[in-house]
């Protein structure tokens, strides 16, 4: 059987800060040079007082479950190896949300609340995927 290859992100002028800390291993998310909001998922723009001054501020990578699911059919022909997995939303201490796998656990060990902190899989030369682990 041949192997599928994984749907990857396909960086943008917006996004592509996010993915090159992602391939040195770190986690970004944005700060808004005004009012200090903070935001996930990358914008152009400050979505709490829509000022375009956006700085990207490095995250401890550490956060908690906010809920999450328990994949037992993959979503696409490449992850069908994978399953089951877990898709969660995970709240970063930085305030900001996401959605990001749970690895290298049993997915019933997971539960809403659990601590999880960063990882990076290396999906191609030049995407690594945000995912993490529990604490």
């Amino acid at each position: 059987m041949d192997h599928v290859q994984r749907p990857l992100p396909q960086p943008t002028r917006i996004t592509q800060p996010y993915w090159d800390a992602a391939k040195e291993g770190r986690l970004v998310i944005q700060q808004c040079g005004c009012c200090k909001a903070r935001q996930f998922y990358p914008r152009e723009f400050c979505t709490a007082c829509l000022s375009d001054s956006i700085e990207w501020i490095e995250s401890a990578g550490l956060g908690t479950v906010y809920t999450y699911t328990i994949n037992r059919r993959p979503s696409n022909a490449a992850l069908s190896e994978k399953v089951p997995y877990v898709v969660a939303m995970i709240d970063l201490d930085e305030g900001v949300r996401m959605m990001a796998n749970i690895i290298d656990s049993p997915p019933e060990a997971v539960r809403i609340g659990s601590r999880v902190y960063v990882c990076f899989e290396q999906a191609s030369p030049e995407i690594a995927l945000p995912q993490f682990r529990l604490e």
